[in-house]
């Protein structure tokens, strides 16, 4: 694990600070920075699993970009506006190819950003070498420690940054838990999912919330395409790649009915297997079953399941009563943002073995004698054993991102959960249309007086 800071001559060459410690904060330390700022420009300020790994992770971020084609617009305007100059950015997301083209979109608009991870096993760690080698404060690498996750996010903290960018809410709850002294200074924070959002609802609720975070999960151009297309197409993404299995004739369960399940029981519905859904909202329970669904409670449906995917947002929907009435050689995968949704503890407690037999595939064997196979260890299944929503998708939602950043920083906001103006939502869809070359209609004033009035009818 590389943890120090490096500086870089023209040439690519490595000094590693630790080479100094004993000159800290003297004349000589100062000389050396001087003459590497010369040749280089920057020092960097990072915590990841290999810098030698930037080559591949640049490649990466710029074949993403070339899909991103909406939020490079938002990037040209951003290079020459400005917006976001002398903004302090704090981030807490997946670092992934698609999150680095976000970054050099708020770097363009003038921000300084600071960047930590929001799931231990989501980062792609070429593409934290690539923003570390770009010169973005990067503190993230895949199979971090619930001790270094925190870590890292109170690295991004202090960095003392007066906006945040947050997916799953861990970072404003730190913020407000144990650094309250830097809230008066933050101006605005976004939320990428709806984990966060159900997290920062009860905040406000609570009172406990005190900066303005604006909802953009709740863009309709986040959670009807991203939540829809993206985890649903990225969770079978990761079932494949953890499993190999044939979706085909399989009784697939999808446990709840929200956006990312809807998406998630499609796609298997696609791949030709038997979709269940399990919920508890009537409403969205009557919906997957007039789309074609069975429906039952998950205590029925853990009895003839194959697969199992958990996308509630809730904890320990898929509980050890569950468990042991599943069949032998059950798989069971979360696209949940936490590890909660299956109880992995007390499997992990209660089963008689445990071994890994392929990456990120665990085989447990119960107390019956029958085997359960549990993908990328109850974590994101789409980030953990793939690599999450495909790029056009996620150029929708850091759309989102970068205008609801800029809006909060241009609008004075009161604390508490906010909305993007269903304007900027739309601008977001025309950005879209316009990079897949796609044209739509537009209202004829005749169309336009007669939606405005009350007065023409039968």
């Amino acid at each position: 694990m590389l943890k120090c800071y490096e500086l870089f001559d023209g040439k690519g060459q490595l000094a590693h600070r630790k080479a100094f410690n004993s000159f800290c904060f003297t004349i000589f330390e100062l000389a050396l920075n001087c003459v590497f700022l010369f040749f280089k420009g920057d020092l960097m300020d990072f915590d990841v699993k290999d810098i030698n790994l930037w080559e591949q992770g640049k490649k990466k971020i710029d074949y993403a970009e070339q899909q991103m084609l909406a939020l490079m617009e938002v990037k040209k305007r951003f290079e020459k506006e400005k917006p976001l100059k002398g903004v302090r950015v704090g981030m807490a997301l997946h670092v992934t190819k698609e999150t680095a083209n976000l970054l050099r979109t708020l770097k363009a608009g003038g921000a300084e950003i600071a960047i930590t991870g929001c799931n231990p096993l989501s980062t792609q760690d070429d593409v934290a070498a690539a923003l570390a080698k770009e010169g973005f404060h990067v503190f993230a690498w895949r199979g971090e420690s619930r001790e270094e996750y925190y870590e890292n996010l109170n690295k991004v903290i202090d960095f003392k940054p007066n906006a945040t960018i947050d997916d799953g809410c861990d970072l404003v709850t730190e913020i407000h838990r144990n650094h309250a002294e830097l809230i008066p200074e933050i101006k605005v924070g976004t939320e990428e999912t709806t984990t966060g959002v159900i997290r920062l609802r009860a905040m406000e609720k609570d009172s406990a919330l005190k900066y303005p975070v604006i909802a953009v999960n709740d863009n309709d151009t986040k959670h009807l395409f991203d939540n829809y297309y993206g985890t649903g197409q990225s969770s079978m993404d990761g079932i494949l790649r953890s499993t190999n299995t044939l979706i085909a004739g399989k009784n697939f369960v999808v446990c709840g009915y929200g956006d990312c399940g809807k998406g998630s029981a499609q796609r298997a519905k696609g791949l030709s297997a038997n979709v269940i859904v399990t919920e508890v909202d009537s409403l969205r329970a009557l919906q997957a079953r007039m789309d074609g669904f069975r429906v039952m409670p998950i205590s029925k449906a853990a009895e003839i399941g194959d697969i199992f995917l958990t996308v509630t947002g809730n904890k320990h929907v898929i509980r050890m009563e569950h468990i042991n009435k599943m069949k032998n050689g059950a798989i069971i995968a979360n696209a949940g943002h936490f590890d909660l949704e299956i109880d992995v503890a007390t499997l992990e407690k209660e089963a008689k073995a445990k071994q890994n037999i392929r990456p990120n595939l665990d085989e447990f064997t119960l107390a019956s004698g029958k085997k359960v196979y549990l993908c990328a260890e109850g974590r994101l299944v789409n980030l953990a054993a793939a690599e999450g929503h495909p790029s056009e998708v996620m150029s929708l939602s850091f759309c989102g991102q970068a205008l609801a950043l800029e809006y909060g920083i241009k609008n004075a906001l009161k604390p508490g959960v906010h909305v993007l103006p269903k304007e900027i939502d739309r601008h977001i869809a025309e950005l879209q249309l316009k990079a897949m070359g796609i044209e739509i209609d537009s209202l004829t004033d005749e169309q336009k007086k007669y939606l405005s009035s009350w007065k023409e009818g039968t």
